[in-house]
C-alpha cells in the first residue's frame, strides 16, 4: 500500500534509530554518536557509527549506511511496507489504511491472529498436563530436550473429540472464525451445530507455523496413533498458504543474518534437531516440493541456500525437482546448493548417529546446482551411440532453456558444452568414439568405480569436473554491474533521476528485471516530481519490486561502486553517473558509426561524410567521459569521510 508523506515524515521524527539499531547491536555512546561492532562484516574494533542527530548509520570498515528503514530491511529480511509496520509498531503509530475494505481485511487477519494464538497456548498447555504424557514421551524419545520444546511451543492436540472447539469457545471465540481460522470443520451435510463441529488435529504432536514475524498462523500435526496421514498441515486460510511459508522462517532470519547460511531440511522434526545440533538457520517446506515463492524467500535469506535431501533415490528425485523449480528463477549471485546425506540418513539421525562435524562435512561438499543439472540429464541413459549421446545433449539444452536470465543462460550453455565435450570428445582417441568403455563406465560397472570411485556403483553419474579439477569460485567472472549501480545512484540520489530521467528513457537493459525497474523509475518520477529517495522506494515496493531493491541496495553491492551510495557525494554520483550513461548511449551509437562509414566507402558524398563525422564526434565526446571508475570510487570514500568526520 502507499504510506502518505506526512506518516512516513512523523514516524522517522518518532524513530530513535539508536534504539531500532540498539536491539541487536550493542553500542557505546561517544559524544553525540553512538558506535559498535558492525552487524554486516566481522570485525574486532568498532568501526559503525549511529547518528540519531542525522539519521543515519554508516560503517567505516565495509560502508554500509543507511536510516532505519534500511536498517531494518537489511537485518530482518523484511520489505519496505513490512519495515514500515514494524517500525510504527515500536513507534506506537497506527498504520493508515487506504479505504473501508481495507481496514475490515486488517481487522479481520488480527482477529484470526488472536485465535490461533489462543489455540497455540492451549494446544501447549494440553502437552504439559496428564494428557500430554504419550506426546512427551514421543519426543523425549526423538532427542528433544524440555527447553527446545518449549522454544519452538510444541504442543498436543488429545484423544478427544470437539475439545479444542470447547475450549475456544468458551473463550468467547465464534464458530465461524474457528472454521475460518482452518482449526475446526463441519462434516458436509452436518446441521449448523456446535455438537457437529469437529477438530482438525487429533491425536497429534503440534508444531505451531508462524510468519516471518513470528506471528501463529497455521500448526502442522505428527500423528501418534495409526492414521492414513502421518502428518497433517492446517487447510489453506486467509492468513496460510502453505506453497509460499516456510517452517521456521522467523526463528531462522537472524541465525541467517550471521551465518550467511540457510539450509533447507525435509520436515519439522529435522529443523528442530538442525537447531539444537547448532546449525539455527534452518527451515522446512511444508509437505510439498519447494515452490517459487519458498525460493524467493530463501533468497532473502542468502544467496545460495543448501537443500538437504535424503541419501536415497526418493531424496535423489527431490532434488531434481528443486532443480528443475529453480532454474528459470536463477539470477546473477542468486542460486541453489544440494547436500545429499548418506543412504538411510536424515539431518536427524545423522546428527544423532555421528554428530555435529559429520553434517557438517556434508554441508561442505554440497553441490552446486550445475552439476544437478547434469546429473539429471545423464542419470541412467545409456551413451553407446550417437543418437543416445544427442539424447542427452538435447536434455541438457532443454534444461539450461528454462533458464530466464539472458546472461546467466548463455554461461549455462556454455557450462554444459564444456561438460559435455569432457565425457563425450575429450580429444584423446578412442574413448571420445563410440559408447563402448564410457558406457560401461556409466552404468555403474566394475571399470567405473575403479575410474570414478564407488559413487558410480550407486547410480551417480559421471562427473567431468571432479574436485580437485572444479573450477573455483575466483575463477568465474563477476557479472556486469553497471546497470545495477546506476539504478542504485538514481534511486539513493533522486535529483539525479529528475535531472538523467531522458536518458535513462533512451536505453534498454540486458536484463530484464532490471529493466523492469528501470521503466517503474521512469513512471514513478513522471507522476511525481517530489518524491524523496524513500518515496521513490516505497513506490516501487508497491509496484512488486520489494525482493529486487533489497538486493539493488543492500550494502555488500556498493563495494565496486561506492558513488551509488547514499551518502556519497551528489557531485561525485552525477559525473558517475553521466560517465555510466556514456559508456551505455556508445554502446548504442557504435553500430551507427559503423554503418555510416560502411556507407561512405561506398558514396562519398558530402552529406554522409558530415553525418559520418557528427556521428564520429559523438562517439569522441562520450569517449572523453570514460574517466577510471576508481577515482570516483576513491573520491566518493573521501567525501563519506569527510561528510562525517
Amino acid at each position: 500500500m502507499a504510506f502518505p508523506p506526512d506518516f512516513l515524515d512523523e514516524l522517522r521524527n518518532r524513530t530513535t534509530l539508536s534504539e531500532v539499531i540498539g536491539r541487536r547491536v550493542k553500542l557505546v555512546k561517544r559524544g553525540r554518536e553512538h558506535s559498535g561492532l558492525c552487524p554486516f562484516h566481522n570485525e574486532k574494533t568498532p568501526s559503525f557509527t549511529v547518528s540519531d542527530e542525522k539519521g543515519f548509520y554508516h560503517c567505516f570498515g565495509c560502508g554500509a549506511h543507511g536510516s532505519a528503514f534500511d536498517f531494518v530491511m537489511n537485518t530482518e529480511g523484511l520489505s519496505f511496507p513490512e519495515t514500515v509496520e514494524r517500525l510504527a509498531g515500536l513507534a506506537g503509530m497506527a498504520v493508515p489504511q487506504q479505504d473501508p475494505q481495507d481496514r475490515a481485511r486488517a481487522e479481520k487477519r488480527a482477529g484470526l491472529l488472536d485465535v490461533l494464538e489462543a489455540a497455540a497456548v492451549w494446544f501447549q498447555e494440553q502437552l504439559a498436563g496428564s494428557a500430554g504424557a504419550e506426546a512427551r514421551d514421543y519426543l523425549a524419545g526423538r532427542g528433544l530436550a524440555p527447553q527446545t520444546v518449549a522454544a519452538f511451543r510444541l504442543g498436543f492436540a488429545p484423544r478427544e473429540r470437539g475439545a479444542l472447539a470447547r475450549a475456544l469457545r468458551a473463550r468467547g471465540i465464534a464458530v465461524e472464525q474457528l472454521i475460518e481460522a482452518g482449526l475446526v470443520k463441519r462434516d458436509e451435510g452436518a446441521p449448523a451445530t456446535e455438537e457437529a463441529l469437529r477438530d482438525y488435529f487429533f491425536h497429534r504432536v503440534i508444531f505451531p507455523i508462524t510468519d516471518r514475524r513470528g506471528r501463529v498462523i497455521a500448526f502442522g500435526g505428527r500423528a501418534l496413533g495409526d492414521s492414513k496421514a502421518k502428518y497433517l498441515n492446517s487447510p489453506e486460510t486467509p492468513l496460510f498458504h502453505k506453497g509460499r511459508e516456510l517452517y521456521n522462517l522467523a526463528r531462522a532470519r537472524k541465525a541467517a543474518h550471521d551465518s550467511g547460511e540457510v539450509l533447507v531440511a525435509e520436515g519439522y522434526m529435522d529443523v528442530i534437531a538442525l537447531a539444537e545440533g547448532g546449525f539455527p538457520a534452518a527451515v522446512a517446506p511444508l509437505g510439498t516440493a519447494i515452490t517459487e515463492d519458498q525460493i524467493a524467500a530463501l533468497w532473502r535469506l542468502a544467496p545460495e541456500p543448501t537443500l538437504c535431501f535424503d541419501g536415497d533415490a526418493a531424496g535423489q528425485r527431490a532434488a531434481f525437482r528443486a532443480a528443475e523449480r529453480a532454474m528459470p528463477l536463477l539470477k546473477p549471485g542468486k542460486s541453489l546448493r544440494f547436500a545429499l546425506l548418506p543412504a538411510g540418513e536424515d539431518p536427524d539421525s545423522l546428527l544423532r548417529n555421528r554428530g555435529a562435524p559429520a553434517l557438517r562435512a556434508v554441508l561442505d561438499a554440497a553441490l552446486p546446482l550445475a552439476d544437478l543439472v547434469w546429473r539429471k540429464a545423464v542419470e541412467g541413459r545409456p551413451a553407446d551411440t550417437p543418437e543416445r549421446r544427442a539424447a542427452i545433449r538435447a536434455a541438457l539444452r532443454d534444461q539450461v532453456g528454462t533458464i530466464r536470465d539472458p546472461e546467466l543462460r548463455e554461461d549455462y550453455r556454455a557450462e554444459m558444452d564444456r561438460r559435455y565435450g569432457a565425457v563425450f570428445n575429450p580429444g584423446a582417441g578412442r574413448q571420445g568414439r563410440g559408447g563402448g568403455r564410457f558406457s560401461q563406465d556409466f552404468r555403474g560397472g566394475r571399470a567405473g568405480k575403479a575410474r570414478f570411485g564407488a559413487g558410480a556403483g550407486r547410480g551417480w553419474p559421471l562427473d567431468p569436473y571432479p574436485p580437485a579439477r572444479r573450477r573455483s569460485a575466483s575463477e568465474v567472472p563477476a557479472p556486469n554491474r553497471t546497470e545495477e549501480l546506476l539504478l542504485a545512484a538514481l534511486i539513493n540520489h533522486n535529483k539525479l533521476l529528475t535531472e538523467f530521467v531522458e536518458d535513462l528513457a533512451g536505453l534498454d537493459f540486458a536484463d530484464r528485471d532490471l529493466d523492469g525497474l528501470r521503466q517503474a523509475l521512469i513512471d514513478c518520477i513522471a507522476g511525481n516530481t517530489d518524491l524523496d529517495s524513500e518515496g521513490v522506494k516505497c513506490h516501487l515496493s508497491e509496484q512488486g519490486f520489494s525482493g529486487l531493491l533489497a538486493t539493488l541496495l543492500a550494502p555488500e553491492r556498493y563495494v565496486h561502486g561506492r558513488f551509488a551510495r547514499p551518502d556519497a557525494s551528489e557531485e561525485v554520483a552525477r559525473q558517475s553517473v553521466m560517465h555510466i550513461l556514456g559508456v551505455m548511449r556508445e554502446r548504442q551509437l557504435g553500430p551507427l558509426v559503423v554503418e555510416e562509414a560502411n556507407a561512405l566507402a561506398k558514396d562519398m558524398a558530402e552529406e554522409q561524410l558530415k553525418r559520418m563525422q557528427a556521428a564520429q564526434k559523438i562517439r569522441d565526446q562520450e569517449e572523453g567521459r570514460k574517466v577510471d571508475l576508481d577515482r570516483f570510487e576513491a573520491l566518493s570514500e573521501r567525501s563519506v569521510h569527510k561528510a562525517d568526520s
